[in-house]
């Protein structure tokens, strides 16, 4: 430090800090930084200094200040008028940090001087020093707020406007307010961060004086048109708060819309759109809302799945009768955009979900069935199964319930039924027609569609003629036995048999119906049979010709013998299944013998199981509707007190949380959960021991989840009677967790105590262990370091785990997707079948989604689907399969197993063990 050029010193000052940090007490070295660092100009080192002055004893063992402090507070002084910004400003904010008055008092005349200074780096930081001088010591310089108050007026930079504002909003309120009462209609004209201060001092100021919201209100509208967009998000935020008049609502809502078009972030649409969310819950505010849902289904222009699906779940819920047309006419606009769109692999999803909203419209608002089926019916034909199984579903639903509109589906079914490219979408039609074909007409051009989809027929000799006349001798070879060796292994890998490859060589142009059957698809030929039934007896008692009825039937028939025929043939890639045999025979049977009891059963009974289907349906959608009205609506009591704004005393205004608050708290993750009553009890449950009482060093640990962070908080006892140096935190983990940064050794002690913070993040759903141990040198001792072995932290998965809900396709669609199955048995000390289920859902934060009118009753098994899914975005699928052993007497505990399938290997492992160790119910 003495005699070394400037890079050596600053090494060695580094070296000092560093030193100084861990514990070690430094006297002798103070003179020697005083005489050859202090001086010298080199701005690294004056950095260094403010930290090392910070950081040193200031004071003698008896509390007195050192006399050496006053040479470095004359130094400071010249400092503070040394001819650069940033040595000025860098010494105001030390200044800042500075908890003796002594030191202080010399230097204020110099700090006010500051405020003149000509570069805005210095005004700022002398405003930040003064604040926290008058904060810690008011006495030396008691005129504070009026020196602010008159520095903001004359000040033109916003960052020092800033500054100044924030000091008067915590040191003087009402001098800020009259500063803002004076510039308030120039509020537009700031920069950002000032008009965020303003709109949270309003704020305030309003919440706790409800009489001051008039003034300002004004202001608040006025910084909605902000050029910037957190100050709109701010303002919208607090107008909400301010008032619930509905031309409030209405902008701030707008506000809202504005900022998920303009803003490019997915986060900040998906953010933005929850506050329109929460918006809505409100009753009042629904019906303002309600006339902007063709503002919201602009943000429908976005190509983020989630931004989309969200939206169009709030159009949904604000659509009402005066809207539902508009909202229909852009909804079918955007599923004809679909259409011309191929690149994108969200394309398909997207046009799934508006198929789903215009579904839920139509079923609402009956009127519009008619508008939306012509335009839905074209997907029938499309590639993708999904999309055009839910237009399938739809039309379903809508010619049952909507008689006047069948001729009209019939039609346009008849359209586009030869261009239909899915087998399970072609049985859907299939049934469709031959449910609710009722004319001859009808009944005629259904046939002819199906002799048209088949092709010649009969179907094995063409077939035959075909090959024989195409086929040369050497290629002969693959057609025959070759062709079930695939099968035989291709059965087993493909679900239907359309994604098998076919030779090339057949692929002419083959009819569809055709194409299905040769792939070896028989189901669909059982479902035709039974469409060919229906018809054929619906014909009969429609024509009166013996003749005309005999060729209908007869027509019928052989386009079944001919399936069969060619089922039992070696020309289809499968055979045909004994079930399928068995159905085309009964057809046959039915149709050669036409009884009136078979006529009723084709015809009637298979439309009333339809209609009971759609109505429990129906039921659970009202139920589920009324229970979200019930929770909407706030009912009042006959005597429940009235609470007027202008009457309540300040306190009782805590019904009101503080949204800065509230929002700051929960970004530091201390968001106290509503259910944990007594907070304290609730930490006390997480605190885990690491080491035992009779070891050198205690240690325990608070573990605190929030979200993405694990924030390990350790109390670490040092019992022995030495000092322990360097006393070092070393963790591990295990799984996937990340330790962000390595704890900083300390010295501790005898028989003193210290809090170490770690910080770990999680990167996925699953167990994760954290282990380590406490390494440290005992002072004096000339032995090695000792280490203490701590006991491991395990990271529970629940934390993560939220219930989400899915309709039974999507269950069913992840179910055959994800990869990882993991078997949990059933072992438990239960005996009641609900009680265990109950149990299951408590124990693992899943929700079950099959309903509860297939759950009710007692038959001694149960099976139910559970749902959840992570904070990460991971699902979760399980499916509990449990019975009751009847022979084993009444109190025989449950037996049977759930299977949990997720994407990743550590999700079904980790929900596997959870459900293993919860599985029995503990005795209270």
């Amino acid at each position: 430090l003495e005699k070394g050029d400037v890079k050596l010193k600053t090494e060695a000052l580094k070296k000092v800090i560093i030193m100084i940090l861990n514990g070690e007490k430094l006297p002798g070295l103070l003179m020697t930084i005083i005489r050859f660092v202090l001086p010298l100009q080199d701005h690294t080192i004056k950095k260094l200094l403010l930290v090392f002055w910070e950081i040193v004893p200031k004071t003698t063992p008896d509390g007195r200040l050192l006399q050496e402090m006053i040479l470095v507070c004359d130094a400071y002084r010249k400092d503070l008028q040394h001819p650069n910004e940033f040595i000025r400003g860098s010494t105001l904010r030390f200044l800042c940090k500075l908890k003796e008055a002594e030191l202080l008092e010399p230097l204020m005349p110099a700090i006010r001087a500051c405020l003149e200074h000509r570069h805005s780096y210095v005004r700022r930081n002398a405003v930040l020093a003064i604040y926290t001088i008058y904060r810690n010591f008011e006495h030396l310089i008691p005129d504070a707020p009026e020196l602010i108050h008159d520095f903001l007026v004359n000040e033109k930079d916003a960052s020092c406007k800033r500054n100044a504002f924030m000091m008067l909003i915590h040191a003087d309120q009402d001098r800020a307010l009259d500063y803002l009462s004076t510039c308030i209609d120039q509020v537009q004209t700031f920069g950002d961060i000032l008009q965020l201060v303003i709109v949270e001092l309003i704020y305030k100021v309003c919440h706790a004086n409800p009489s001051e919201r008039a003034r300002f209100i004004r202001c608040i509208y006025n910084l909605l048109q902000s050029s910037s967009p957190a100050v709109k998000y701010e303002a919208a935020g607090t107008l909400v708060t301010l008032s619930s008049a509905p031309t409030a609502i209405k902008a701030a809502a707008q506000c809202y819309i504005d900022l998920i078009i303009k803003e490019s972030d997915n986060n900040v649409k998906l953010i933005v759109l929850d506050r329109l969310i929460e918006l809505k819950e409100h009753p009042s505010h629904e019906r303002v809302l309600q006339d902007l849902v063709m503002d919201i289904l602009r943000v429908l222009t976005t190509p983020d799945l989630e931004v989309r699906k969200k939206t169009l779940q709030l159009a949904l819920d604000l659509v009402s009768s005066r809207n539902v047309e508009e909202l229909v006419i852009v909804l079918k606009k955007e599923v004809i955009k679909t259409n011309n769109v191929t690149e994108h692999e969200d394309t398909d999803k997207y046009r799934q979900l508006l198929v789903r909203t215009l579904h839920s419209c139509s079923v609402r608002f009956p009127d519009m069935a008619a508008n939306v089926i012509p335009v839905l019916m074209e997907f029938l034909s499309d590639n993708n199964e999904a999309a055009a199984a839910d237009v399938l579903e739809f039309v379903r639903e809508a010619i049952q319930r909507f008689d006047n509109l069948r001729p009209l589906i019939v039609e346009k079914m008849l359209e586009v039924f030869h261009a239909i490219k899915s087998v399970k979408i072609y049985r859907g039609a299939l049934w469709i027609l031959g449910e609710y074909c009722s004319t001859k007409e009808d009944i005629q051009s259904v046939m002819t569609e199906v002799r048209r989809s088949l092709g010649e027929i009969p179907i094995v000799e063409s077939e035959i003629k075909k090959e024989a006349g195409e086929l040369k001798p050497e290629e002969e070879v693959t057609v025959g036995p070759a062709q079930k060796l695939v099968t035989e292994m291709g059965t087993y890998a493909t679900q239907s048999a359309l994604s098998s490859s076919r030779p090339a060589k057949k692929e002419e142009d083959r009819p569809p119906l055709r194409g299905f059957l040769l792939d070896g698809d028989f189901f669909v030929a059982a479902s035709l049979a039974t469409t060919l039934t229906k018809i054929a007896l619906r014909y009969v008692s429609l024509v009166q010709e013996k003749k005309r009825q005999n060729s209908f039937i007869a027509e019928a028939m052989l386009l079944m013998a001919t399936i069969l025929h060619l089922g039992k043939s070696s020309l289809p890639k499968k055979p045909i299944t004994d079930d399928d045999v068995d159905r085309i025979s009964l057809c046959l049977k039915v149709l050669s013998e036409c009884s009136p009891l078979m006529n009723d059963i084709f015809n009637k009974e298979c439309r009333q199981s339809l209609s009971q289907m759609l109505s429990a349906k129906l039921e659970e959608e009202k139920l589920s509707q009324k229970k979200e009205s019930e929770k909407r609506n706030v009912t009042v009591q006959p005597d429940d007190p009235i609470s007027f704004m202008q009457l309540t005393a300040k306190n009782e205004m805590s019904s009101k949380e503080d949204q800065f608050q509230l929002s700051l708290l929960a970004a530091m993750g201390n968001t106290q959960r509503k259910e944990a009553a007594d907070p304290l009890a609730s930490k006390l449950n997480k605190v885990t021991q690491l080491t035992g009482f009779s070891d050198p060093v205690y240690a325990e640990a608070y573990v605190h989840v929030n979200q993405y962070d694990i924030v390990l908080d350790v109390l670490v006892v040092n019992q022995t009677s030495d000092t322990l140096q360097n006393c070092t935190l070393e963790l591990a983990t295990l799984g996937d967790l990340k330790l962000v940064e390595k704890p900083s050794p300390l010295t501790l002690a005898p028989h003193d105590f210290a809090n170490i913070k770690a910080n770990v993040k999680v990167a996925s759903t699953e167990n994760g262990i954290i282990f380590g141990n406490i390494v440290y040198d005992v002072s004096g001792a000339a032995s090695d370091r000792n280490c203490v072995v701590l006991s491991d932290i395990h990271i529970d998965i629940m934390d993560y785990i939220q219930p989400a809900s899915c309709t039974d396709a999507e269950f069913r669609q992840m179910w055959a997707e994800f990869e990882w199955e993991n078997k949990v048995t059933v072992n438990t000390n239960i005996i009641d079948l609900n009680e265990y289920l109950q149990h299951i859902l408590k124990s693992t934060n899943m929700k079950c989604l099959t309903p509860e009118k297939a759950l009710s009753g007692y038959c001694g098994f149960m099976a139910a689907n559970l749902y959840a899914r992570s904070i990460f975005g991971e699902d979760a699928l399980a499916n509990v399969s449990i019975e009751k052993p009847i022979h084993l007497g009444p109190d025989a505990p449950v037996t049977g197993h759930i299977r949990i399938r997720a994407k990743s290997q550590g999700m079904a492992l980790s929900l596997g063990d959870k459900i293993n160790l919860s599985q029995k119910k503990t005795s209270l």
